[in-house]
């Protein structure tokens, strides 16, 4: 009995002992934890008194106390900026992970015109063919002298070059020193753009690093004076050579190799074939530069002072710069779709370019510029002519390539104005609308806006005809509350616009931003009959061997696509024609041809255009400036207009008219009378002039008739047989 309370007692107890051990856990556990933590701290505590105490001994008073707190936030600033821009640089890095980065996914394109002719080179390849040790000695020391004198003391980043460019522009007010190292200045051009930001300049600097670690300073010279831009589209110092001098680049002398480096800053501007006189100028400052860094004496460079270099005359050549540069980038377009084409990287290109309509649209567009752009407030224009295939003959992209690169013609989106209501109207044709449709030109309200018409008066109820050649602002408004701007943006589309259209309340008086060589091939759908004309440069491409790579006529196994009926085409043609005939581009009339278009003038004057087309061409044409300063009251029925029929009236000299879809010259009453001299031949030798005084001209019509008497006597003679008299008298 005693065991068994026993045994009771203890089964009863044993749940008070369990929790008894386990507090008794926790209490150790948690002396233990505060036990840590006061020895940590008293460690820490002494472990920072220590420091104190060290630091003490250095401790600053005054300006150096300043000096050195500065020091250290500068430092830990520093050092938090170091890590962020290299987190920016990063995407930069991904260029250097293909083994062969050294090498260039460019192209070296010769390109020929149509014909077969050579008019010019794009592009870029790695030229090893002549090795560091055989550049000229001269050339090397004017490099570096020019670009970078401590090319061989620094690391990538020259920070005492950077702190004197620095000082140098602060000094000058602008910007006249680089402080880029060579170094930096081949990573721009191995893995970056020429795009002027923060973020570059942050990439430039990590990958020039990047390359320091890499390669020898000999490799880095090398890659730079075989990748750098030297202007008239070739690159690297070897072919430089032979486009400046036409010699090897063995061979260049002291005054030689000074023009060349001079490129380096500014290839086109100081370009000898473009401006000779500002290149030697260059060269000069080159030669100061050498004598200056101690790398030649005065003594030695005074030949070269007194006998500058004498640069091949290119003047003549008269390359298509613009066209050539777009041409190059079709290139590449059609390598990512041709595998074959995309193998060889040396190819020669045959290419849709009629050197003699280029020279005319150059001509024209510098004419009407001379003539009227400083008056008018107008300092550049783009061309962009082409058959209604879509095949482009002649381009201009700025009044001067050596001053501006940018090409205009294909890269500048400006506002196309009134030029852009043809798909408006287009739009409206597809709907159900016609040209002699009414529809009331009347004040209309969307929201707060209103559009205006030119006059800033109303016509009334007008026929769609009316509205276009007239170009009434009010009306595509209208139109486009009907159907809707979705499908006019799907109509422009369709016919051949790339860029984005917004869509605006105003996109129908043409608000959205178009290229020019987009207008150009959106009208070439209205030449041809209502067929998309993409634009295209290249007919043919051969490899460094003259195996044919790709011809479209092959390659290109497609059926014309239409995007418009026919009938609606017919309609638009018969409006536009009356547009040059009786509208708002008259200017742009053509003797003997039927031509169409549309002009187009934006607010404040700011754009203006012609846009216009034949059976045989499609051609468009702006006027304006590039910071997009207002003209002097520039329209589109002026100086565009004399511009398309100054080059278009040279275009169809000597060639057979193509008929333009939907429209009879009979009907025209300007073409369809007799030419005038037709009209001489069926009348009299001499018409009457109006200027002249009765008399004058009663003295004329006498001579006149005497003279047809004269004829139709001797005429008579000769039928007869008779003989000759033998002089005017006897005749008489």
């Amino acid at each position: 009995m005693a065991q068994e309370q026993h045994s009771n007692k203890t089964a009863n107890n044993g749940a008070p002992h369990k929790t008894h051990r386990i507090r008794r856990f926790f209490l150790s556990m948690d002396a233990f934890v505060d036990t840590a933590l006061w020895k940590s701290g008293s460690a820490l505590r002494r472990l920072f008194e220590g420091y104190d105490a060290f630091l003490r001994r250095f401790r600053a008073k005054g300006i150096w106390r300043g000096l050195a707190e500065l020091s250290s936030d500068g430092l830990t600033f520093g050092l938090g900026g170091f890590i962020i821009v290299l987190a920016f640089a990063q995407p930069a890095f991904e260029a250097t992970r293909y083994a062969d980065w050294k090498t260039t996914d460019d192209f070296a394109v010769t390109f020929q015109d149509r014909f077969g002719k050579e008019i010019g080179r794009r592009g870029i390849v790695l030229n090893d063919s002549v090795p560091l040790e055989e550049i000229p000695d001269s050339l090397i020391k004017a490099t570096l002298a020019t670009e970078d004198r401590r090319f061989f003391n620094h690391f990538g980043i020259d920070g005492v070059g950077t702190f004197r460019a620095m000082v140098e522009n602060a000094r000058a007010g602008g910007v006249v020193q680089g402080g880029s190292t060579l170094t930096q200045q081949l990573a721009k051009n191995l893995f970056l753009t020429n795009e002027r930001s923060l973020s570059r300049k942050i990439k430039e600097a990590y990958l020039a690093l990047w390359l320091e670690a890499n390669l020898t300073k000999q490799e880095i010279l090398k890659l730079y004076l075989d990748r750098a831009y030297m202007g008239g589209g070739v690159f690297g110092v070897t072919a430089a050579s032979e486009f400046y001098f036409n010699k090897n680049v063995r061979e260049l002398t002291l005054a030689e190799s000074a023009m060349l480096a001079g490129l380096y800053k500014a290839p086109t501007k100081f370009a000898p074939h473009i401006n000779l006189p500002a290149a030697r100028a260059r060269a000069n400052e080159v030669l100061t530069n050498m004598v200056q860094a101690e790398l030649l004496t005065e003594g030695q460079v005074i030949g070269a002072r007194r006998n500058p270099a004498l640069a091949v005359d290119r003047s003549q050549d008269q390359l298509p710069e613009y066209f050539l540069d777009w041409g190059l980038e079709e290139v590449k377009k059609l390598a990512r779709r041709h595998p074959a084409l995309a193998r060889d990287r040396i190819v020669t290109v045959r290419t849709t370019l009629d050197p003699a309509l280029q020279r005319q649209a150059d001509l024209a567009v510098e004419t009407i510029l001379r003539e009227n752009g400083k008056l008018r407030d107008a300092g550049e224009a783009a061309l962009v002519s082409m058959i209604p295939d879509g095949a482009v003959v002649a381009m201009v992209g700025g009044r001067s390539y050596g001053q501006s690169q940018f090409n205009r013609a294909v890269n500048a989106l400006r506002q196309p104005g009134s030029s852009f209501k043809p798909f408006v109207y287009m739009t409206a044709f597809l709907n159900g609308y016609t040209p002699e449709s009414i529809v009331p030109d009347r004040p209309v309200w969307i929201g707060n806006w209103s559009p205006k018409n030119y006059t800033r008066s109303y016509r009334g109820p007008v026929s769609l005809r009316t509205a276009l050649t007239k170009s009434i602002n009010t009306i595509p408004v209208r139109l486009s509350l009907d159907f809707g701007r979705d499908k006019i943006i799907e109509t422009a589309y369709a016919m051949g616009l790339t860029h984005e259209l917004e869509n605006s309340i105003s996109l129908p008086i043409g608000s959205s931003e178009v290229t020019a060589i987009d207008m150009a091939s959106a009208y070439s759908t209205f030449a041809n009959g209502g067929y998309a004309a993409p634009a295209y440069a290249i007919l043919e491409v051969r490899n460094s061997d003259g195996k044919l790579l790709y011809r479209r006529e092959r390659d290109e196994a497609f059926e014309p696509k239409r995007v418009l009926p026919e009938e609606q085409v017919h309609m638009m043609n018969s409006i536009l024609v009356n547009v040059v005939e009786a509208g708002t581009a008259r200017r742009a009339r053509i003797d003997g041809v039927v031509a169409a278009g549309k002009t187009g003038t934006t607010n404040a004057y700011r754009d203006a255009w012609f846009v216009g087309y034949t059976g045989n061409f499609s051609t468009a044409v702006w006027v304006g400036n590039d910071d997009f300063t207002s003209t002097r009251r520039v329209t589109g029925g002026s100086l565009p207009a004399m511009t398309w029929q100054l080059y278009m009236n040279y275009a169809h000299n000597g060639i057979e008219l193509a008929k333009m879809p939907g429209v009879d010259p009979e009907t025209l009453p300007r073409l369809s009378r007799p030419s005038a001299a037709k009209q001489a031949e069926s009348t009299t030798v001499f018409s009457q002039p109006r200027v002249l005084k009765r008399r004058t001209q009663g003295l004329l019509l006498r001579i006149g008739r005497e003279l047809r008497q004269l004829i139709e006597k001797e005429n008579a003679r000769a039928d007869s047989g008779e003989p000759a008299p033998t002089d005017f008298a006897a005749a008489r």
